[in-house]
């Protein structure tokens, strides 16, 4: 009975987080079969995994932000919200379209395995954003590389998630990290928007109140 109530109430943290995170980046290759072959729902990816680690770079800009306080507390952190949500939008839209093409590379279509590779795929992404403390381009030089390794990631995770014959995994890679650049570009494009509305819109009450 103790084993049941715990298999049907998971703690909201993964004790086993750490672990995940250093078998993606560290051993890709021996990590996914376990992933594969694990009970998951798009649910709790996302709650124990993805939200959890997803936070790290919009929490390193909100505290770099601060620190510089140049922008003011309420654009910071309302950068911080927005980045954090369209971060996690951007990784449940690759996971749907990973399942809505799956079937063109001879891939299973499978929803969860889908989502997992898509939420374990921007691990490195999301354990980087720490870097977003450092001023300067030095974060957006390594979010590159960083990108070279996650295509290499996605490469390693289609055959145990979803089943791709080996002689099409490499188009099937080509073709998600497309997607991926331009989520990232139309996910970054929103930041900015929003961003620079925000700051106009400040800069207008500040002379209204002047005058």
């Amino acid at each position: 009975m103790e084993k049941q109530m715990s298999a049907e109430n998971p703690p909201v943290f993964d004790p086993g987080l750490a672990d995940r995170v250093k078998g993606i980046l560290l051993r890709p290759k021996y990590e996914w079969p376990i992933i594969a072959a694990e009970q998951a729902t798009v649910k709790s990816l996302f709650r124990r995994y993805a939200m959890i680690l997803a936070a790290i770079g919009p929490v390193a800009t909100v505290v770099s932000g601060l620190v510089s306080d140049d922008d003011g507390i309420f654009t910071v952190l309302l950068y911080g919200v927005v980045s954090y949500g369209l971060n996690l939008l951007a990784a449940y839209i690759l996971g749907i379209v990973i399942d809505g093409v799956a079937h063109n590379f001879g891939s299973e279509k499978n929803i969860v395995q889908s989502m997992k590779l898509a939420v374990y795929a921007m691990t490195p992404f999301w354990v980087l954003g720490i870097l977003n403390l450092i001023p300067g381009d030095a974060p957006a030089v390594i979010s590159l590389l960083v990108g070279i390794y996650g295509a290499y990631l996605v490469y390693c995770g289609l055959g145990p998630l979803k089943l791709t014959p080996p002689d099409k995994q490499l188009v099937f890679t080509i073709v998600l990290v497309i997607v991926w650049g331009l989520l990232t570009a139309v996910v970054v494009g929103l930041i900015m928007a929003v961003f620079m509305a925000f700051s106009v819109i400040g800069e207008g009450a500040m002379a209204f109140a002047i005058d």
